[in-house]
């Protein structure tokens, strides 16, 4: 079976660090059934794998052909392996992502990352050949890149990470990834929640808790989600001035918080813009809450198929 026949139910598998969520989708991309479940992210990666194999086992139907995961690290879909993660999966990095899958279901697997997957779902078929900037802010910091119509992946599936760029707002901040000074270690949600109780507000226990004191009108909540909102737009805007992108497209938890934070992004990209991009803004994903699991569900029509009892060679 080659990636490119697939005419039947496919199981779309979004696994981010805190939640699985499966569905069976059909050729026409309805979704036919849904499952969520919690990630085992501090219990390793072979406990992680069983996982999804639990919640592909409850939306599969007779005659599902395939499973596409859409995975949380950098992943590389040639060899169907994590090629590098922080330490939000514990041992994620190394993990035969698409082998340890197939072997555990029985279906040949295609795997990517999932914000690539996700910014997948805003091109408009093979046909489109735009220019995409797709950022995803929440517990981290993703994105993807799209250079006429298709997604780049680059060496070892690492293309799109926009989280590790420098960031003058987050000098000295240690990052998820080892570095310091790092776009995540400003602007994720954990990130925006550490640098309020930095700034002298009480410590909260998570984004939105902060984003209700902002409402209140708390300097401190206040100043934190500008801080990181501003760090994301200037890096997108810096971005925007290299790519010569049609659209850009910024997703995820942390833009949901309110009108503070996406008014604040929009200004700080907008003044970074040479004056050919001076009416490019960015824009909310269309593709909603399902946007990761369509993305993995339409990845074994168009990426390597790992098949089960194989070396792991890719068809």
């Amino acid at each position: 079976m080659t990636a490119r026949h697939l005419d039947a139910p496919v199981v779309g598998l979004d696994l981010g660090g805190t939640k699985i969520a499966a569905a069976l989708v059909g050729t026409d991309g309805t979704v036919l059934a849904r499952h969520t479940r919690p990630t085992p992210a501090t219990r390793g990666a072979e406990e992680v794998l069983d996982a999804l194999a639990e919640a592909a086992r409850e939306v599969r139907a007779p005659g599902t052909t395939a499973i596409g995961v859409a995975a949380a690290g950098v992943i590389d879909p040639v060899t169907g392996t994590v090629t590098s993660a922080t330490d939000t999966i514990r041992g994620w990095a190394g993990t035969a992502l698409a082998a340890g899958l197939a072997a555990r279901t029985g279906l040949p697997v295609a795997c990517d990352n999932d914000v690539r997957a996700a910014a997948a779902t805003e091109l408009d078929g093979p046909d489109d050949d735009a220019t995409l900037l797709y950022a995803a802010v929440g517990t981290g910091v993703g994105g993807a890149v799209a250079a006429s119509g298709r997604m780049l992946h680059g060496a070892a599936g690492i293309a799109g990470h926009l989280g590790h760029l420098p960031s003058p707002e987050a000098d000295g901040l240690p990052c998820t990834c080892g570095a310091t000074g790092h776009l995540e270690a400003v602007a994720a949600g954990p990130a925006i929640t550490a640098q309020c109780a930095r700034l002298g507000g009480q410590p909260a226990d998570r984004l939105q808790t902060v984003a209700e004191r902002a409402g209140r009108g708390d300097p401190h909540a206040t100043a934190a989600i500008v801080l990181g909102a501003r760090a994301t737009g200037r890096a997108l805007g810096g971005l925007a001035n290299a790519l010569g992108p049609h659209r850009v497209v910024v997703a995820g938890g942390v833009p949901r918080v309110g009108v503070l934070y996406w008014d604040a992004l929009c200004a700080a990209f907008a003044a970074e813009l040479m004056p050919p991009l001076r009416d490019l803004r960015p824009r909310p994903p269309r593709g909603g809450a399902d946007a990761a699991v369509l993305g993995a569900a339409a990845l074994p029509r168009t990426l390597p198929l790992h098949h089960p009892h194989t070396t792991g060679a890719p068809s």
